[in-house]
């Protein structure tokens, strides 16, 4: 006699089974498609462009959610690919305070050390007892002052050097010491001697250390040098082999030399849009940037790179990505969301944006959904100076919500 098959000992399971496999499929697929996101990704980004004539810069988004990866442009060129390289700017604060809490972990610093005290273990101080690293209060500035941006550090990348004693008969007065430098030697590198020296040989500072927030790119300049006298590696190299090596991230690079100004293929393009014309900026000279700004990353990359380290994933362990994370977050006694290292956008989540000339970046990840972006513009609206670029990155931060939306987060 034909042996029953198990359909026909249990009728019930050949219903069941189609009804299950139905429930499945429409429970796990998204309610979206790629071209869904795709539409209000272009949709938006057009009219933000509508009303600039000349303004050909494009807009890319690479997504990392449960509910599925996504990479949209709007307006690129098109060889432009979530492996195309572009500078990411100030989203490498978050490689070098990762680099100070991993030298932490390992017992070699203390974020609450002063910047005079000694290398635990050690007769060496975090920085040179030299001319060039007499700053300002010197003496009570910590390294969690310094990550936090609560130092007083004079950002030099940002701010003219100002009229004061010192700076009276210096040819750079009123000036950027960094472009004024570039304007004569558009090659030279930079050193964080050099730049440090700046503030110091002039006594440059905003206010006493603790007293108040500003923000300060040479304020992570010293975050670099601490990280070379610790290590006794340079800051590239530390970084390399701690993060990106580890994280696969083989189209990435810390730039240190004032000559490598150029971008390898793949790689996105760079512009500036002012007065109703666009200029190309991609070479440039990012050797003042060490440690606050000079690394060039992908898309896919640095989304993956996040994923991990908000994850605890990267090199460092979960508890101290917390310490990180929580600073910023519980960091609002000085109007500032800024901790150690990352800022926190309140129902946005934690990460990091960038701004260097061409290029304007925002690295987010959300812990509420498990969602990574990063959203990058090759064009700075600087019809009205930082005004109009910070009004660019916050119409960033509109078209990622609209999108995330879309996916229904």
């Amino acid at each position: 006699m034909k042996k029953k098959s198990i359909l026909e000992k249990y009728p019930i399971i050949s219903i069941i089974v189609p009804i299950l496999i139905f429930a499945f499929f429409f429970a796990v697929r998204p309610p979206f498609t790629q071209d869904d996101l795709k539409s209000v990704f272009q949709e938006e980004w057009q009219a933000y462009k509508k009303d600039k004539p000349n303004f050909t810069g494009g807009l890319a988004m690479q997504i990392l959610s449960p509910r599925g990866n996504y990479f949209l442009t709007s307006d690129m060129e098109s060889n432009v690919t979530n492996n195309s390289r572009f500078r990411i700017a100030s989203i490498s604060k978050i490689f070098t305070a990762s680099g100070i809490m991993l030298l932490q972990e390992r017992g070699l610093l203390n974020i609450d050390d002063k910047i005079t005290d000694n290398i635990p273990g050690t007769n060496i101080t975090y920085l040179p007892d030299e001319p060039n690293y007499n700053l300002p209060y010197k003496k009570d500035i910590t390294i969690r002052m310094l990550l936090m941006h609560r130092a007083g550090i004079f950002d030099m990348a940002n701010d003219a050097i100002p009229n004061n004693q010192y700076t009276a008969n210096k040819p750079y007065l009123n000036d950027s010491y960094i472009q004024y430098i570039q304007r004569s030697d558009p090659k030279h590198t930079f050193t964080f001697e050099e730049l440090i020296g700046v503030n110091s040989n002039n006594q440059l500072s905003y206010w006493a250390p603790g007293t108040n927030y500003h923000y300060s790119n040479t304020g992570y300049v010293i975050l670099g040098k601490i990280i070379e006298r610790v290590s006794g590696q340079s800051y590239s190299d530390f970084i390399t082999k701690e993060f990106l090596v580890p994280g696969k991230m083989v189209d990435s690079k810390v730039v240190f030399d004032g000559s490598d100004q150029s971008l390898p293929e793949p790689f996105t393009k760079g512009y500036v849009w002012a007065n109703g014309q666009t200029e190309e900026v991609t070479i440039s000279n990012l050797s003042a940037n060490v440690a606050e700004g000079s690394i060039y990353s992908t898309p896919i990359e640095l989304a993956n790179w996040s994923k991990k380290f908000f994850s605890g994933q990267a090199g460092l362990s979960k508890e101290t990505v917390k310490q990180m994370m929580d600073g910023a977050a519980r960091n609002d006694d000085l109007n500032s969301t800024y901790g150690l290292g990352i800022v926190y956008i309140p129902g946005w989540g934690y990460g990091h944006s960038g701004a260097h000339e061409g290029y304007l970046s925002n690295m987010i990840y959300n812990p509420d959904n498990q969602t990574t972006y990063v959203i990058y513009t090759n064009m700075w609206n600087l019809s009205k100076g930082v005004d109009s670029i910070k009004a660019e990155l916050l119409t960033m931060t509109d078209i990622a919500a609209k999108v995330l939306q879309k996916m229904g987060y």
